[in-house]
């Protein structure tokens, strides 16, 4: 499992869930907008503290963002 490219993928789609943008996602996680851009596109790989702010931001629990597509059901 690519485990970078789970994450990216995920804070994606549950970013999208939300209707909202890259730069106000960025805003409301306290992180710049190209870092966000980054994580989704699998060039980042990022500390604790910043996944529990993106999950945070998210609203949702932290370990649903290491989660593969077939393993949320």
């Amino acid at each position: 499992m690519d485990i970078v490219k789970v994450f990216g993928t995920n804070v994606k789609r549950y970013r999208q869930v939300l209707g909202i943008s890259q730069e106000a996602f960025a805003e409301k996680c306290g992180l710049h907008r190209t870092y966000i851009s980054a994580i989704e596109c699998y060039r980042r790989s990022i500390s604790l503290e910043n996944i529990q702010r993106i999950a945070d931001a998210l609203e949702i629990e932290t370990y649903r963002l290491f989660l593969k597509e077939e393993d949320k059901e």
